[in-house]
C-alpha cells in the first residue's frame, strides 16, 4: 500500500469535496449544502474569488453544475433567466434553491449557511404590463409596410451582421433566417423592451431570440462582438469588397493565407478583368454613393439613352427608388414603349459613354430569357436573364464635391487589416484619389422589353428580402411562379400579364406596397 504524505492527504481530501485544487482549503463543514456560482453577469474572475472564499470557509462549492447542487448563487439575474439556463443543463428546478449573492456573502460573514429569507430568493422579472405591448405582424415581408424608420436598430444591426457573416461563409440558409428575423423587428411600431413582447411573432427562431435577449439584457450580443473581432470575418469583408470577388473566391484566398489587399497583390494571383478593375478602384467602390451622385449619374445615363433612341425610358431602381439616402451602387432599368425597339440599344449607349470617357470598366450579357408554353423550368431561378451591363463609371466631381471628398480614402477595413498609412509606395492611387476630380462608381444598366417592364421594375427595386418573400408568397400561397420577367399561374397553366406593379400585387392577392415601404 502506497503511503501518502500528510500534505498530500489534506489536498486529496479537499479535492474530493470541491473538485478543484484547493491549497489551504479545508474539508466541507456543511455536506448537505452544495453550492454552484453562476458566472453569467458575475464574471469569471469574481466567480473564482468568491468560490475560493467559500471553500476556505468550509463550504462545498462546485466548479461544474450537476445534480448534486442544492443552491445556485446568482448576481443580477432574474429567476426566469436562471430557470431557463437550468433547464438547458438538465437541472431539477424544484430541488434547487435559486439565491441572490446576498445570501452567499451573509453566509460567508456568519461562517455557516444563514436561514433563507424572501429577500434572498431570486426575484421574478417585473414587467409593467401597462407599458409593454405584445406585437403582431403578418408572416410574409411582402405583406408588411417597412419604411426606413426603425425603432430597433440595435437589435436589427446585430441580426444583420450575423446574417452577413453567414452569407460570407456560404451559409445562405442561416443568413436568410437572420434577415427574416431582422425584417420582423424593423416593422414594429416601438422599441422592444422584453422578449415577452415577441411571443407568437413569425420568423423569430431560437438563435435569433437568444441574440435579441442578450442585447436587451447586456446592451450588446457576445456572439456579434465575437464575430466582429473574428479575423475570418474581417478578411472576408475586405476581399469580397473587391468588385468581381464572391464569398467562395475570398474563402479560397483566405485558406491560401491571403487576408488583405497587400497580400493579394504580393501573391501574384492571376485576376480576371473585373477583379483587376475592382482592385484598382477599391477605395472609391467601397465608399457610399450619395443621392446627389446617383442623380448626376442618372442625368448622364438619360442623356446617353436619349441620344441613341428617343422616347426610351430610364428608371433608377434599387435602394434609391426606395428612398435610401445612399447606396453601394446605382441601378437603372431601360425600356421603350414599343416592343422590340429596345433591341440593340445597350451597345449604342455604351459606345456613347465610352466615347465620352465615362466608362472605366464594362461587361455585358445578352438577353437569354425565353418563355415556355409549359411555364418556367423547375425549380424557378431567382436570377433574371435580361440584357445588362455591369460597369464602373467615371463620375466627374464639381469643385465643391472634390473639396468635400474624403482626403484619406484608405481609412477603412483595409487599413484595419494592416495597410499602414505610411506605406504610400504600394498604393500610389491612395494619394492621387484625394486630388483627382472624379470618382469610380458601380453602375448596372438593365434593358427590358416593355411587356416585361413591370416585373423587371418590381424585381430590381428590392429590397432583396422583400423580393424573396414575394416569390415565396407566390409559390406557397398562390401556386404561382414569380420572376423579374413574368408571373406564371401553375393552376391555370398560363402567364398572367401586367403593365404595372399594382397589377402584379393584385394578381398575387396582396395589398399594393409602394417602393418606399419595401425596405425589409
Amino acid at each position: 500500500m502506497m503511503l501518502v504524505p500528510l500534505k498530500r492527504r489534506k489536498l486529496v481530501l479537499s479535492k474530493g469535496n470541491t473538485g478543484v485544487d484547493g491549497g489551504d482549503i479545508v474539508a466541507a463543514k456543511f455536506p448537505q449544502v452544495v453550492l454552484f456560482l453562476l458566472e453569467r453577469k458575475m464574471g469569471a474572475s469574481r466567480r473564482t474569488f468568491l468560490s475560493q472564499l467559500g471553500r476556505r470557509k468550509g463550504f462545498q462549492v462546485e466548479e461544474q453544475f450537476s445534480k448534486k447542487v442544492t443552491h445556485v448563487i446568482c448576481e443580477n439575474n432574474c429567476a426566469e433567466d436562471v430557470r431557463t439556463w437550468l433547464a438547458s443543463q438538465g437541472g431539477e428546478q424544484a430541488e434547487v434553491h435559486l439565491l441572490d449573492i446576498s445570501w452567499y456573502t451573509e453566509s460567508m460573514r456568519a461562517g455557516h449557511p444563514v436561514h433563507m429569507l424572501d429577500r434572498h430568493e431570486l426575484q421574478e422579472l417585473q414587467v409593467d404590463k401597462s407599458e409593454v405591448v405584445v406585437f403582431s405582424v403578418p408572416a410574409y415581408a411582402c405583406q408588411r409596410r417597412t419604411t426606413l424608420e426603425n425603432h430597433n436598430t440595435t437589435l436589427t444591426d446585430a441580426l444583420s451582421l450575423l446574417a452577413e457573416n453567414a452569407e460570407l461563409s456560404d451559409e445562405d440558409g442561416r443568413g436568410v433566417a437572420f434577415r427574416r428575423a431582422a425584417a420582423v423587428l424593423k416593422v414594429l411600431p416601438s422599441a422592444v423592451k422584453s422578449t415577452s413582447q415577441l411571443t407568437g411573432l413569425p420568423c423569430l427562431g431560437g438563435h435569433s431570440l437568444r441574440v435579441i435577449k442578450d442585447v436587451l439584457e447586456n446592451g450588446s450580443s457576445s456572439e456579434v462582438e465575437s464575430t466582429k473581432g473574428s479575423e475570418q470575418y474581417k478578411a472576408l469583408k475586405v476581399l469580397t469588397g473587391i468588385f468581381g470577388v464572391g464569398a467562395k473566391t475570398a474563402d479560397r484566398w483566405i485558406r491560401e493565407g491571403i487576408h488583405d489587399l497587400r497580400q493579394l497583390r504580393d501573391s501574384g494571383h492571376a485576376l480576371n478583368r473585373a477583379q483587376r478593375a475592382g482592385l484598382e478602384h477599391y477605395d472609391d467602390i467601397n465608399q457610399p454613393v450619395s443621392k446627389t451622385e446617383a442623380a448626376a449619374i442618372e442625368e448622364l445615363v438619360k442623356k446617353a439613352v436619349a441620344s441613341v433612341l428617343p422616347r426610351a425610358q430610364v428608371v433608377m431602381t434599387g435602394g434609391f427608388r426606395r428612398g435610401k439616402p445612399s447606396g453601394h451602387d446605382v441601378d437603372f432599368l431601360i425600356t421603350h414603349p414599343e416592343e422590340g425597339r429596345e433591341v440593340g440599344l445597350l451597345p449604342k449607349v455604351l459606345s456613347w459613354l465610352q466615347s465620352k470617357g465615362f466608362l472605366l470598366y464594362q461587361k455585358t450579357t445578352r438577353n437569354s430569357y425565353l418563355e415556355s408554353k409549359e411555364g418556367p423550368g423547375r425549380p424557378p431561378s431567382s436570377m433574371d436573364r435580361f440584357e445588362r451591363c455591369l460597369s464602373i463609371f467615371k463620375l466627374l466631381r464639381t469643385e465643391k464635391q472634390a473639396a468635400e471628398a474624403p482626403q484619406d480614402v484608405m481609412v477603412n477595413d483595409v487599413q484595419a487589416e494592416g495597410e499602414q498609412k505610411s506605406d504610400e509606395s504600394s498604393r500610389p492611387e491612395q494619394t492621387a484619389a484625394a486630388d483627382r476630380r472624379w470618382r469610380a462608381v458601380r453602375v448596372d444598366l438593365v434593358v427590358s422589353p416593355i411587356s416585361q417592364f413591370a416585373f423587371a421594375l418590381l424585381g430590381w427595386t428590392g429590397s432583396k428580402l422583400f423580393e424573396r418573400e414575394l416569390r415565396r408568397w407566390a409559390g406557397y400561397e398562390k401556386s404561382m411562379c414569380l420572376s423579374s420577367h413574368a408571373l406564371y399561374d401553375n393552376n391555370q397553366r398560363r402567364y398572367l400579364r401586367a403593365s404595372s406593379e399594382e397589377e402584379i400585387f393584385a394578381h398575387l392577392g396582396l395589398e399594393y406596397i409602394p417602393p418606399s415601404e419595401r425596405n425589409a
